[in-house]
C-alpha cells in the first residue's frame, strides 16, 4: 500500500482531506428539489465505491502483507467491528448535522455541533495516540474554533430577522457534535495493535458501517423527519433526474477521498490521528469559503455581517498553521 512518511506529503494529504470534506456538500446545491434523505442514498453509494476505488489502487501499490485485500484477510474481528462502528457513528452524526442546520440554523449548528466535534475528537485522539506538540495542537484548535464561532456570528447577522432557537435544535446540535467527535477514535482503535486494519482497509469497513447504519436510520428519517417537513417516499428517488443521482454519488466519492487521505495521513509516524483529524475538521472553513466566494451568500448581507469575514479567515489561517507545525516541534 502507499503510505507517505515524509511530512510534506502527509501534510498535502491532510490538506486534500480538508478540501474534500469542505467541498462535497456543493453537490447538494446542484440538486435543487431533491430531498436530502434521497440524496443520501446516492451519497452513501459514492462512499462505498470510493473506498473500493482507493483500496484497489493506492491500497495495492507495492503489494505485500499490507496491501488492501491481504490486510483485510489478516485483520481480526475486533478491529473490523471498531471500523464498522466508526462508520455507523459517523452516519448518525452526519444526518443529525443536517437536521440541526435545518432546525437551528448555521449560527447554532456550526459552533455547537462542529465546534464540539473538533474539541472532543482531537482530545480523545490525542489521548489514544499523543503525537504532536500539545500547545501548538490545542492552541490551533482553539483558534479554529474561534473562527467557527465568528463564522456563525456572521451568518446570524446576515439574517434580517433573528430566529428563536428551539431547545430541540440545540439538543440535536450537541448530539451531533459528540458523535462526530467519537467516530474518529473508533477508527484509531481499528488501526492500532496486532491484527489491526490499515488506512485503506479501515476506510472500506468504515464505509460498510455507514451504509449498514444508513438503511434503518435514513429510512426512519424519511418517514419521520426531525425537521418537521412532510415524509419522503422512495418513489421520489426513482423519479429524480439522472443528473441528481450522479451528483449524489460524486458527493460521496469526494467525501470518501478526503476520508481515505485523512486516514492515510494519520497513519504516518510523525502525524498521528489528533493532528490529522484537526486539520480535516477545518473543512468547516472551506465550506465557508465556498459560500462566500462561489455561492455569494454574503453578497446582500449587511455590513455588520461582512465585517466579520476577514477576522474569521485570520483566525482560521493562524489555527491551521499552528496545527500543521505541531508534529514538527518537540515538546
Amino acid at each position: 500500500m502507499y503510505q507517505p512518511e515524509a511530512y510534506g506529503i502527509a501534510l498535502l494529504f491532510m490538506i486534500v482531506s480538508m478540501l474534500c470534506w469542505g467541498s462535497w456538500a456543493n453537490t447538494m446545491k446542484l440538486t435543487p428539489g431533491y430531498a436530502f434523505q434521497l440524496f443520501y442514498w446516492d451519497y452513501i453509494l459514492g462512499i462505498l465505491l470510493g473506498s473500493l476505488l482507493w483500496g484497489f489502487s493506492l491500497g495495492n501499490v507495492g503489494g505485500g502483507e499490507l496491501s488492501f485485500l491481504a490486510n483485510i484477510h489478516q485483520a481480526d474481528a475486533t478491529h473490523i467491528l471498531f471500523a464498522i462502528a466508526g462508520g455507523a457513528v459517523f452516519n448518525v452524526a452526519n444526518l443529525l448535522l443536517v437536521a440541526a442546520i435545518d432546525i437551528a440554523g448555521l449560527a447554532v449548528a456550526f459552533p455547537v455541533g462542529i465546534g464540539l466535534a473538533l474539541v472532543v475528537g482531537v482530545l480523545l485522539n490525542y489521548v489514544l495516540a499523543p503525537k504532536g506538540n500539545p500547545l501548538l495542537l490545542f492552541g490551533g484548535v482553539a483558534l479554529v474554533l474561534l473562527a467557527i464561532v465568528i463564522d456563525a456570528a456572521a451568518y446570524r447577522r446576515r439574517e434580517q430577522k433573528t430566529q428563536s432557537v428551539s431547545t430541540r435544535g440545540i439538543q440535536i446540535s450537541i448530539a451531533c457534535g459528540v458523535l462526530m467527535g467519537l467516530f474518529y477514535p473508533l477508527v484509531t482503535k481499528a488501526v492500532t495493535g496486532h491484527a489491526s486494519l490499515g488506512p485503506y482497509s479501515v476506510a472500506f469497513f468504515f464505509a460498510v458501517g455507514a451504509a449498514l447504519c444508513a438503511v434503518p436510520v435514513n429510512y426512519l428519517l424519511m418517514r419521520r423527519p426531525l425537521t418537521g417537513t412532510p415524509p419522503v417516499t422512495m418513489s421520489g428517488y426513482f423519479q429524480a433526474r439522472q443528473s441528481w443521482h450522479v451528483w449524489g454519488v460524486l458527493g460521496g466519492l469526494i467525501w470518501c477521498t478526503g476520508t481515505v487521505f485523512n486516514f492515510v495521513a494519520s497513519h504516518a509516524q510523525i502525524v498521528g490521528p489528533a493532528v490529522s483529524y484537526a486539520i480535516g475538521q477545518c473543512a468547516t472553513m472551506v465550506s465557508a469559503i465556498w459560500g462566500i466566494f462561489i455561492w455569494k451568500e454574503f453578497a446582500t448581507a449587511p455590513a455588520a455581517a461582512r465585517k466579520l469575514i476577514p477576522a474569521m479567515f485570520v483566525f482560521f489561517v493562524l489555527g491551521l498553521a499552528s496545527i500543521a507545525i505541531a508534529p514538527m516541534v518537540t515538546r
